[in-house]
């Protein structure tokens, strides 16, 4: 994990502005990490195009990562001060390893899939399954699982990271996976006939699946000029994004230099969520029913010892208080 750490780090996209930000008048330097998919980035390559990082001051370095857990880890370390995360990893932030900051959008990505012939859940009994451990593709296998009356234990669970998952399934080393969409787009071009198991919304009237903005925690209790100017940007390139779904494809594929049908595909699997949406799911307490109910989830997954109040790991009051 280290050494992956080291890698992304390595691989990033800057995007400075000369804006007066600080408090001193000088500018806000940002560490950002993302997943280079539609969740991950989309509000990243708006921000770049349309000038919000210098317009609230912020000198924004980027940087990919493959999946949520390794960017709390940079967040822990100081090498990020924020980060995205999709719903598998929101343990990490409950476990008082980080804060989330914002909410992004309620994804319907996530799938078990198994190759051709595998019918069923119940079939996996016995099967090589892959999964990315603590990440969304992690929890709905565990959830397709319990609902069948099973656990991880009944099959033999191969841990591995996104890039190796996708070969493994195509070149058929291991029987199924708890796995997302874009990447299983690229499976199924070399398996054409893969057969989807199980996927978010089979578990939505209980589970949800939202994905967010994190920010270390010493951030959060050191530098709130810092946190209120980032909060600014998500916040408009939200209402971007709300407003120009196309052009949002678009300069999405073009920040992660990828095909945009393939980020149409994703985005099809997103349901994007307002900032008026988010403010309101915050005040009315929505946000903290989803955040417990996936707190019982990581309970009883083994993740998280127990369930605390959520106020102790999503800030939504500064998300609000940053749009007035």
């Amino acid at each position: 994990m280290l050494a992956g750490l080291a890698l992304v780090l390595s691989v990033g996209a800057c995007s400075s502005g000369d804006a007066a930000g600080g408090s001193d008048g000088g500018t806000i330097e940002v560490n950002f990490g993302y997943i280079p998919d539609f969740n991950g980035t989309s509000l990243l390559a708006i921000a770049e195009d349309q000038g919000l990082w210098e317009k609230h001051g912020i000198d924004a370095m980027t940087s990919s990562f493959t999946n949520g857990p390794l960017q709390i880890q940079a967040l822990g370390t100081g090498d990020l001060d924020f980060g995205y995360i999709g719903p598998g990893a929101f343990w990490l932030p409950a476990s008082g390893q980080a804060k989330i900051v914002a909410l992004n959008t309620l994804g319907r990505a996530d799938r078990v899939v198994a190759q051709p012939g595998i019918e069923s859940v119940e079939d996996l009994e016995g099967k090589t399954v892959a999964v990315p451990e603590g990440t969304s593709g992690d929890m709905i296998l565990t959830l397709a699982l319990e609902e069948v009356g099973m656990t991880k234990d009944d099959v033999e669970l191969v841990p591995m990271e996104p890039p190796a998952i996708v070969a493994a399934l195509s070149s058929g080393q291991v029987d199924a996976a708890g796995f997302w969409y874009p990447s299983l787009a690229t499976v199924k071009e070399q398996v054409p006939d893969l057969v989807e198991l199980a996927d978010n919304t089979d578990f939505e009237e209980t589970v949800a699946f939202p994905t967010a903005f994190v920010a270390g925690n010493d951030v959060v209790a050191e530098d709130p000029e810092k946190v209120d100017a980032v909060l600014k940007v998500l916040r408009e390139a939200m209402t971007y994004r709300s407003e120009h779904m196309d052009e949002t494809i678009q300069l999405t594929a073009d920040f992660n230099k990828l095909d945009v049908a393939d980020v149409e595909a994703d985005a099809a699997n997103v349901q994007v969520l307002t900032v008026e949406e988010i403010d309101e799911l915050t005040q009315d307490g929505t946000v903290d029913t989803w955040l417990t109910g996936m707190q019982d989830y990581f309970v009883g997954a083994g993740q998280l010892e127990e369930p605390v109040e959520p106020s102790e790991f999503y800030t939504g009051d500064q998300f609000v208080k940053a749009g007035e």
